[in-house]
């Protein structure tokens, strides 16, 4: 069997994992590249997926880095089945329809900021069309029943405890008359989440694909992450002001609702504090997982039986429209706010930002990875203003970080799921969707405490498996690394350094008045400078 990293080879986004032998070429997952502009052209380029060769393909999870692409491979050919959990499709259904709409409205507005300069319009990744068709491909798999979606491929899902519905791999093949078995690890969530259950443990595998995302760190104790929400909470309501959390649309968003209905119970939630959800896409996505209860686990399942639903908060209201949105702020006095997107970089939350983050007795609550160059992580390391919509925005508001809400296995978590396996010494671990640092780390530990040599693969690395023998690395390190518009950079810099230089003589003879205008500019100019170097 041949396996082709197509995507989170040292990277968290893009999962895509193309395997091959003489009878089958399918994959799993097929994420959308997301991060710098370059990693982002990725996106573009399916010619090395073959998408009318694939004969079908296997979701772990509705996330748009493990499925953000699927629209694009069904429009460049793929016509074969999409096999998931019914709540992994449900949530596809309306995450990859959003993601159709973000992909023509970005696709208009660089097409109107292309065609001032004489340039051809830019077309969509893919458009909402694509999005529909790839729908009709869907289809449900439950959790513990094997199937067969291939001749010689038998597959078994496992709940991953990382999202509702979301799913890790078994997967067995026959080849020379040898049966084989891998186990795709998809994203490991974390024991003893709110909604759903613990990952489950697998006892044997030939190979083993483990995600890394927090390989070299562990998450800070969240025994007292309740306290901390609630913290954050008094604080807001104490000053009357209002609780901002940025949090993805699925699972995140849905869990803070069911921590809030923990603290309301506590009396730590004043009935008079309304809690918005202000994200369309979230609260589609909380009605997705009100139908699917019985992918919760015990607990939630027990508490709707007693008639104490964790999605019904009495003080819940959805904001759907961008009106709904804006009366938020419009209204004063003290709220919880959940707004997308978990990073800040997008969405309505920039927003609630711009109107509370400089307010000093409001709180901001993180709740969930923030990737570097991000507003959040911005916040988050302490910066004293940020820009929001070409403006500054001073950091007044307290700000609170609650690591508890994780939905990925920290170091020592993943560690435990692995030593779960039997018979370590027959185990060949591949370490996938991490950040090189995070998998050299976590590499490292395997060494010292399993005594196996993992291997770490690169972007589009071909990988053959036999049992018994040496894993098999080809690498194109041209293939491996993201090309750099040097050239570009360097014309975009010229012409940036030349404005700037335009800029500070105006500001030199101008009055003061034109000189507090010009010295906005010269800012804008200058910032956007540092972001030129940085992607140096």
């Amino acid at each position: 069997m041949k396996i082709t990293f197509m995507g989170a080879a040292q990277t968290v986004t893009g999962s895509c994992y193309i395997l091959e032998n003489g009878r089958n070429r399918f994959s799993i997952d097929c994420g959308m590249h997301q991060g710098n502009a370059e990693i982002e052209k990725r996106n573009l380029n399916m010619a090395p997926y073959r998408p009318s060769e694939l004969d079908f393909v296997l979701v772990t999870h509705a996330h748009i880095d493990h499925t953000g692409l699927l629209p694009r491979l069904v429009a460049k050919g793929f016509k074969g089945p999409i096999y998931a959990t019914p709540p992994t499709l449900d949530l596809m259904r309306i995450m990859l329809l959003d993601s159709a709409h973000i992909q023509e409205m970005e696709a208009e507005w660089r097409t109107r900021k292309r065609q001032r300069h004489g340039q051809a319009a830019e077309l969509a990744l893919y458009t909402t069309a694509d999005a529909e068709a790839c729908l009709n491909l869907f289809k449900p798999v439950e959790y513990g029943k094997p199937f067969e979606p291939g001749e010689g491929v038998r597959v078994v899902y496992r709940d991953a405890g990382h999202i509702l519905g979301s799913a890790l791999i078994e997967l067995e093949y026959e080849e020379n008359g040898k049966s084989t078995k891998l186990v795709f690890s998809g994203d490991l969530g974390r024991p003893h989440q709110l909604l759903v259950e613990d990952p489950s443990l697998v006892e044997t595998t030939d190979y083993l694909f483990l995600e890394s995302t927090y390989g070299d760190r562990n998450h800070k104790d969240d025994s007292n992450s309740l306290d901390e929400l609630a913290e954050a909470v008094a604080y807001a309501h104490r000053n009357g002001e209002k609780v901002i959390i940025p949090a993805f649309a699925v699972e995140r968003s849905q869990q803070i609702i069911y921590a809030l209905s923990l603290l309301r119970e506590q009396g730590r939630l004043p009935a008079d504090m309304p809690v918005y959800l202000d994200s369309p896409l979230a609260i589609q996505a909380t009605e997705v997982f009100r139908r699917h209860p019985e992918y919760f686990d015990e607990e939630t399942r027990e508490r709707i039986a007693a008639g104490r639903h964790p999605l019904d908060l009495p003080n819940l209201r959805f904001s759907q429209t961008r009106d709904d949105s804006q009366a938020i702020n419009n209204t004063p006095g003290p709220a919880v706010v959940i707004s997308a997107s978990g990073m800040a970089n997008a969405g309505r939350i920039k927003h609630h930002l711009r109107h509370n983050l400089w307010r000093k007795g409001a709180s901001i609550v993180f709740v969930g990875f923030q990737a570097e160059g991000t507003p959040g992580r911005k916040i988050v390391n302490g910066a004293r203003k940020i820009l929001l919509f070409g403006e500054e925005v001073a950091v007044a508001a307290r700000v609170f970080t609650i690591n508890g809400f994780s939905g990925h296995a920290g170091q020592s978590e993943l560690m435990d799921w692995l030593k779960s396996f039997k018979d370590h010494n027959q185990l060949r671990v591949i370490l996938t969707h991490g950040e090189a640092k995070s998998q050299e780390r976590l590499a490292a530990l395997i060494r010292e405490t399993l005594h196996l040599e993992p291997h770490i693969p690169a972007y589009r690395e071909e990988l053959t498996l036999e049992p018994g023998q040496a894993m098999q690395p080809v690498v194109d390190a041209d293939k491996a690394a993201p090309r750099i518009d040097w050239e570009f950079l360097l014309q975009d810099s010229e012409r940036l350094y030349a404005e700037f230089r335009k800029r500070v003589e105006q500001v030199q003879t101008r009055t003061w008045t034109d000189q507090t205008e010009l010295r906005d500019r010269v800012l804008d100019v200058n910032r956007r400078m540092v972001e030129l170097i940085s992607e140096l």
